[in-house]
């Protein structure tokens, strides 16, 4: 197996929605033909890693990831925005790779930065803080004394208040300036590429000096990115 396939922002809330079958037949395709599978962050709508219990509409997701772990692939996860503190399962039963910041990973000999792109816009010191409180280690060890239900309800009231800005992000326009000074900063660090997600648009930028991947979303665009005989690209699942 030498595929490799990028993907984010599914934003995976329940079973019964058309992205989430989508992605379960899309994965189920990709069985057996996957060397690596990269998440780049905000796979779920809304995550938290407890120890001994998982959110029950993840579940299908969190089997079909088991699978093809068992099948042979490695499973490497950037935290997004609405993932993080991914805990044990995805530590220990998958084996996964985890990123929390983004990092640089060497993929056939190229150096491939890894990022989920919510740290891109180093200006928003107002996000920044409100990242860092969320993933400190005191609120990690007062949301693990939570009951899973009302982490749950939680969850399920972000997901209304964030339903609205993740529509308008797919139509926002692009800070192509902002993305293509991060991805130069990279790329003369000695990098090759630069894929992101969280911008909720596919596009991809011949740079001077490489190359420059966002993946889109998983949610109306089904796009993802392949890396396959040496070549990295764009695509758009269609069953």
């Amino acid at each position: 197996m030498t595929r490799d396939i990028f993907l984010a922002d599914a934003h995976l809330l329940s079973p019964d929605t058309k992205n989430y079958q989508q992605l379960l037949a899309f994965l189920e395709s990709q069985r057996g033909r996957m060397r690596t599978l990269y998440i780049l962050g905000d796979l779920f709508e809304f995550w938290v890693g407890y120890r001994h219990l998982v959110f029950t509409p993840y579940i299908p997701i969190l089997e079909k990831l088991n699978s093809l772990h068992r099948d042979g692939t490695q499973i490497v996860y950037v935290e997004g925005n609405h993932d993080f503190h991914l805990g044990p399962f995805f530590r220990d039963k998958l084996q996964c790779l985890i990123l929390p910041d983004g990092g640089t990973v060497e993929i056939d000999g190229k150096r491939v930065f890894l990022c989920h792109g919510d740290l891109i816009n180093d200006r928003d010191r107002g996000y920044l803080l409100w990242r860092r409180l969320l993933r400190s280690a005191p609120l990690k060890a007062a949301m693990a004394l939570l009951p899973g239900d009302l982490t749950w309800r939680v969850a399920l009231w972000a997901s209304r208040m964030s339903q609205k800005g993740n529509a308008a992000k797919s139509k926002r326009s692009l800070p192509l300036e902002l993305l293509e000074k991060f991805a130069d900063d990279r790329l003369v660090q000695g990098c090759d590429i630069i894929i992101t997600g969280h911008f909720h648009q596919a596009f991809q930028r011949e740079l001077d000096q490489g190359l420059l991947l966002g993946l889109g979303d998983w949610i109306t665009q089904y796009s993802y990115a392949v890396h396959e005989n040496g070549r990295f690209e764009l695509k758009t699942y269609a069953p």
